[in-house]
Formats: structure tokens, sequence, C-alpha cells
């Protein structure tokens, strides 16, 4: 069980209060939570329940934005908006949030284990500046901040949760798992390696995160006139979000701020990218274990 993750207790006055321990999305793999991202049995933009073995890809541009507020965090007088692109009923989810000139959020702490990605624009968050695609994983209990949007110009991030989440003004948890935090990692400093998968053997990719359990974060670059050859069967979640470039899977094509989300054990089609691409990647298991991606003749 993730000690950090929140739940709501109704006493016997009938109010709601916060404790600590929440309940973990059972991983549909047979996993143990250790990845920190809670991406078993999400629903998304394009479905409202959860579909077992069926990858979904999107235009996030389409998805209709509603204005966004942190709980626990003093209203701004410009809201915020996002466009929620998947979750789950635990409260864990990944959206893409714009936030306005001006915006800020005092210092404090979050309920949950929190993942930001700036997509463009930049922000401040304490003493660290993250401008156009750094990342920050900030385990619950962690006090950070001041949060503030720079240079009188709109930021736009993705905001990944790992359960629901909630903003409070304390100083950092007993039991936060400090060693874990990365404040403000600019990826463009960070060298490419290779990749895990035979699939992608001729793409390269950068860690952002690599969790305990061999899953984690990552940006993936695929080369122009990449090919894949085969279908391929995944065993594990996925969540992926496209920076720049394209990438033909099947008939789909999957291109700038498109956004995928594959559970465990979807057959994806054959991957063809004319152009190249760069897409960031969450996973939830180590894909260098035996097994974990299958090559398929369709």
């Amino acid at each position: 069980m993730n000690e950090y993750n929140q739940a709501s207790t109704s006493t016997a006055s009938g109010t709601t209060e916060l404790v600590w321990g929440g309940v973990p999305i059972p991983e549909d793999w047979g996993g143990d939570g250790r990845g920190r991202m809670n991406l078993s049995g999400r629903c998304t933009a394009i479905s409202s329940e959860y579909v077992p073995r069926q990858y979904q890809f999107f235009d996030t541009q389409r998805i209709s934005e509603q204005a966004w507020q942190i709980p626990g965090v003093p209203r701004q007088a410009v809201a915020a908006t996002r466009r929620l692109l998947s979750c789950h009923d635990n409260g864990a989810s990944t959206a893409r949030v714009l936030l306005p000139a001006q915006f800020g959020i005092p210092a404090g702490r979050f309920t949950a284990d929190l993942e930001i990605f700036v997509l463009r624009g930049a922000i401040q968050m304490g003493e660290w500046k993250l401008g156009k695609h750094c990342y920050s994983f900030i385990p619950a209990g962690v006090r950070v901040g001041p949060w503030k949007v720079l240079d009188d110009q709109a930021a736009e991030i993705l905001w990944m949760e790992n359960n629901c989440l909630q903003y409070q003004d304390l100083p950092n948890h007993p039991k936060a798992k400090m060693s874990e935090f990365i404040p403000g990692l600019d990826s463009k400093l960070l060298s490419w390696g290779k990749t895990d998968t035979t699939q992608f053997v001729v793409a390269s990719k950068k860690w952002l995160r690599k969790a305990v359990n061999g899953g984690g974060v990552w940006l993936l670059t695929l080369l122009p006139h990449y090919d894949g050859k085969q279908a391929m069967i995944q065993s594990y979640n996925e969540e992926a979000y496209c920076l720049s470039g394209c990438c033909d899977i099947g008939d789909y094509s999957f291109a700038k701020d498109h956004f995928g989300y594959c559970p465990s054990f979807s057959t994806l089609p054959r991957h063809i990218s004319e152009e190249g691409g760069l897409f960031f990647v969450r996973v939830d298991r180590d894909l260098s274990q035996s097994g974990t991606v299958l090559s398929y003749a369709d």
C-alpha cells in the first residue's frame, strides 16, 4: 500500500477529513504499485469506462477545456483550465493543464505523488525553473513552491496525479520520500540512450525517472523512415503523448498533441514513421524483462 495516497473518511459529525493511506489501484498484470503511477484500469476522454486490452488514441486539441482548481489551493483571479485525458475512480489522472499568466500556487505539499512535464512556457517552483520539456516528480508529502508562471505568458503542462490529490499548507511530511524527489530535470541536457525492446532497437530514449520496479518515464525519439515491421503485444500499461512529428500506428496517425492510453495486453498494429517523432512515455513495468513486449504477426 502506498502510505502517501489519501482517502476520505466521514466523521461522526458528518464532515470529511483527509487521512494518509489510500487504497492503491490493483495492477492488472500482477504488479505491486512500486512504479508509483497507478496506470491500470483507467478510462479516458473518449471512453467513460475502462476497456481492457483496448488501446485508445485521440487528439487532445479536440477535448474541451474545463475550469480547474487544485483542492486546497486558494482560488485565483484567473482560473487555470485543463483537458482531462485519463482518470481512475481513485483520483489518479493525467491532464493537459493551461496555467494563465500571473497564475501562482503558494508553497505547500500534496497528498499524492505528482509528476509534471512542461509542454510550453515556463514555471518557477521554489528555487527551480522549469522550461519547455522539463520534468519534475514530487512525492507525496514533499513541500515545494511557491509556484508561478514566468515571462507573462501562459504555460502548458502535463499534470499527472497517482491518486486523489489535495494541497496542504504544511511542512514536509515525516514519511515523505525525499530521496525520490526530482525538482527540475531539463531533458535537453540528458543524453540519448538505447531502448529496451527489439521493436524499437533503432529508436533512442532519455530516462526522466526510473522507478524501482524498472518502469518509469522517458522521452522516445523515432528517426525518419522508422518501421517496426510487426504488430506487438504490450504486457504493461502505457501512456504516451506526441511532442513533435508523427507515427502511423496501423491506420491511425499519432501526431503532435495526440495522446495514447494502452492498457496491459493490448495488441498494437505495426508502427511506421516517415518523418520521425518525439514522444513522452510513461510505463509501469520493466520493458527489459522477457515477455513484456512480444512481436506479433497479424
